[in-house]
């Protein structure tokens, strides 16, 4: 019994065939390159969408993920751009998706998804026992992450204004 590749390789060159297996390399890479640079949790939550022009479009399901994606997004273009070099990878576009055309499966059911950001985006009554702010998700891992990210945006933001009061 053949294989898929022999397969392949009996309808197309070889040129191809090296250049398909080069894409599917960089489209399996997402986890590889978010565990390197310290998001892995990211790419159950994110994918590579598509390679348009050498630029590479990652969606993600929430917006919280497309803040932490950037915050590492100059070092994740710098990972593609090393493993790739013969992409031509100039960029990368960050977008909210997973619409329709969902085809990576996700950590959790679609109806987990939908009712953590419901929670985390639906104002709340107004009632002393009612959770504010990052008390109103539930998911304390992703509260976890954001909670980090509030707090390395407020210290970039002081620094930046400590760095303005000295030199003026």
């Amino acid at each position: 019994m053949k294989t898929a590749g022999d397969i392949l390789s009996a309808l197309f060159d070889k040129q191809f065939v090296e250049k398909a297996q080069g894409y599917s390399k960089f489209f399996d890479s997402w986890t590889d390159i978010t565990a390197k640079n310290g998001i892995a949790s990211a790419s159950a939550h994110s994918r590579i969408k598509d390679l348009d022009r050498g630029i590479v479009l990652i969606e993600m399901d929430h917006p919280g993920w497309k803040q932490i994606l950037q915050t590492k997004q100059s070092k994740l273009l710098n990972d593609f751009r090393i493993r790739f070099p013969e992409l031509e990878i100039s960029g990368i576009s960050l977008m909210l998706g997973f619409g329709d055309s969902q085809t990576e499966p996700q950590a959790e059911d679609e109806a987990e998804t939908v009712a953590k950001i419901a929670v985390a985006e639906e104002p709340l009554a107004v009632s002393e026992s009612a959770p504010q702010g990052y008390d109103a998700i539930k998911d304390e891992d992703f509260r976890e992450k954001l909670v980090k990210l509030g707090q390395t945006v407020a210290d970039r933001e002081k620094r930046k204004t400590g760095e303005r009061a000295q030199t003026s």
